[in-house]
């Protein structure tokens, strides 16, 4: 699937990941004790005209070692909450380039403790091998 469907940012904690080369970017969330993440949107990778995107209305949670998901719906937010309560530790989401405000081309989520973050940017715009894969930061 790398290079064909999707890209990956494996440590993209507080990351800017640009979506010129894809429509939409998943985040993969984990903190076994819980922990809040932040969505925000910029102009550049530098962050130019960074500013939240609050536009997470559900998000998915299971546990962090493969458990079933459930969804959680919210009203539109910039943040997703995961509790660290059991099947409560692993939040996915995703994000459109659609959902970006005109002149944003970047998205990153921040984690306010310790928990790890992996971008997963989908629906490339082309498809080429791995290794002719450009950075994404």
């Amino acid at each position: 699937g790398l290079g064909r469907v999707f890209n990956v940012i494996a440590v993209a904690d507080d990351v800017y990941v640009p979506l010129k080369d894809g429509s939409a970017v998943s985040f993969v969330c984990h903190l076994a004790a819980g922990d809040t993440y932040t969505v925000t949107s910029a102009a550049s990778a530098a962050g130019s005209g960074a500013a939240v995107l609050a536009t997470v209305d559900h998000f998915y949670d299971s546990t962090g070692v493969g458990g079933a998901w459930s969804k959680v719906t919210q009203t539109a937010a910039s943040t997703v909450v995961n509790d660290g309560t059991a099947g409560h530790d692993c939040s996915v989401f995703t994000i459109s380039g659609a959902e970006l405000p005109d002149g944003h081309t970047h998205v990153k989520v921040a984690s306010t403790s310790t928990g790890t973050v992996v971008a997963i940017l989908h629906d490339l715009a082309v498809q080429r091998a791995p290794e002719n894969l450009a950075a994404l930061v």
